[in-house]
């Protein structure tokens, strides 16, 4: 069905009852396929160059399997299921085909490994506790076609560990800054390079951080300018935007 109302369209186009731009528009605006207890978004790699991602947590591994099998019914790759735990990645991988990584907590189906960005990201942490966080950044930004350099465990308490890496941030197109406690690690990167730096506060700390509030707002407030911010423990929005500013201006560097 979904293939017959698209044809139609191109048949429309090459009788010229349809512009090529009014096609595109109808079908970034085509409806989605409601599955009951979710509505599958087929057109957003048309309007977003990324298939939906699904969301792993609160939902049962028989939803999560139907809603990948929906997406891969229509052709996507590299279908990313965020924040799955093993137990579910199991029993969906019984559904549908995954690779799951338990650091990231992320499955892929239809892992599809290609770099379609010609610059790098670089994915630093404060500590090895930072590294579930970090993954998810760094497996995302590689699933989306990005070639990513991991430096790891190079906090500000010990500075000598991050400037031995100096080559690696400076020639980076986007570096993501993973760190708990106060959150120092983003700023301290800014103020050395000269591309974005997106800040990824995490819960790790102790009682006076307050579940990664102190290293958020420490993050927000940062005197480097090059600095831009997500959410705590929100390694999949990092590496996500990381992404699109890694593609953006036609693959340059």
């Amino acid at each position: 069905m979904e293939k017959e109302r698209i044809l139609n369209l191109l048949n429309q186009v090459s009788r010229g009852e349809v512009t090529p731009q009014q096609a595109l528009l109808k079908l970034r605006m085509e409806p989605f396929e409601d599955l009951g207890y979710a509505k599958v978004d087929h057109q957003r790699e048309l309007r977003h160059g990324v298939p939906e991602v699904v969301y792993g947590a609160g939902k049962t591994a028989e939803q999560i399997g139907g809603i990948v099998v929906a997406l891969k019914k229509h052709g996507n790759h590299n279908i990313l299921v965020t924040r799955l735990s093993p137990e579910k990645a199991e029993t969906v991988n019984r559904q549908v085909p995954i690779d799951y990584d338990p650091v990231s907590r992320i499955g892929i189906c239809g892992r599809k490994s290609e770099v379609t960005a010609s610059g790098t990201v670089a994915v630093a942490t404060g500590g090895t506790s930072d590294l579930p966080v970090a993954e998810e950044a760094a497996v995302t930004a590689e699933a989306l076609g990005n070639r990513v350099e991991r430096v790891y465990d190079v906090g500000v308490a010990g500075l000598q560990r991050l400037l031995a890496k100096l080559d690696v941030l400076m020639s980076a197109r986007v570096i993501i800054a993973v760190a708990g406690m106060e959150g120092a690690l983003a700023t301290v990167i800014g103020g050395l390079v000269a591309c974005p730096v997106i800040a990824v506060p995490t819960s790790i700390g102790y009682g006076a951080n307050f579940s990664g509030l102190s290293a958020l707002l420490s993050m927000l407030n940062s005197c480097a300018g090059n600095v831009s911010v997500v959410n705590i423990d929100n390694g999949f929005g990092a590496g996500y935007l990381a992404s699109l500013i890694n593609h953006i201006g036609g693959n340059e560097k």
